[in-house]
């Protein structure tokens, strides 16, 4: 099937086969958008008041568009919603989310399988693996590294009526597995260790680990371990 691109799009870059462009969406100077792709799919309340039967026609008139920077690589079944932001040099792996409201910063990657569920801020030069969840409200700095499988939330007392966002400060890295409780703030250049339970802020230049997560080094401290690791000792 051939690709479906808005009149009301501006697009720039390249959109493979079966994919599609909705709304007023802006596609950067040498992005690529790869097979089975969505961009500036309509949010939620938009779906429930349409009234045909939906096709692309359909979503296309309800979509407001989202903005793809330069050389971002979108990968197959990406699914960007309307009203996104992505600078440039941004890439998706396969199967990536990203709802209504977020912004991602230049340079940043978003492993298969993630999902960034609405208004969440990436900074630049940020990895994120694959099946990684960034709830609502969640706010990550510059050049943050986010392993596997890490889950964030933002309801302390779920289902509550009062949602608050986890931050991450610049530098940060978050190992595989880490889970943090909704409302904590990671420090700059802090580490947290492969399945921590994140359960109050973590200072900056901080190693922590465990369930609930407690400071077992500096930043330092690692660094210089790493060091060695890496050179064999």
């Amino acid at each position: 099937m051939a690709s479906f691109i808005s009149r009301k799009a501006e697009v720039l870059g390249k959109v493979l086969q079966d994919s599609a462009v909705l709304g007023g969406s802006v596609i950067g100077e040498g992005s690529i958008i790869d097979r089975f792709v969505y961009v500036g799919y309509p949010r939620r309340s938009k779906l429930i008041g349409m009234k045909s039967a939906g096709d692309l026609n359909d979503l296309d008139r309800l979509s407001s568009g989202a903005r793809i920077g330069s050389r971002c690589i979108i990968r197959s079944y990406t699914v960007i919603y309307e009203d996104v932001e992505l600078g440039d040099g941004v890439e998706t792996g396969h199967g990536v989310l990203i709802r209504e409201g977020s912004r991602i910063g230049d340079g940043s990657r978003i492993g298969s399988f993630s999902q960034l569920d609405g208004c969440v801020e990436i900074g630049s030069g940020v990895s994120i693996q694959s099946n990684v969840y960034l709830p609502h409200l969640t706010r990550i700095g510059d050049r943050v590294f986010i392993g596997p499988g890490v889950i964030v939330t933002n309801d302390p007392y779920p289902v509550s009526g009062r949602l608050t966002g986890v931050r991450v400060r610049d530098e940060a890295v978050i190992g595989a597995g880490a889970i943090l409780r909704a409302g904590v703030e990671v420090g700059r250049r802090s580490v947290i260790g492969a399945g921590a339970v994140v359960t109050k802020d973590v200072p900056e230049d901080s190693v922590v680990v465990g369930s609930p997560a407690r400071v077992m080094m500096t930043r330092s401290e690692y660094e210089e371990r790493k060091r060695r690791y890496e050179l064999g000792r």
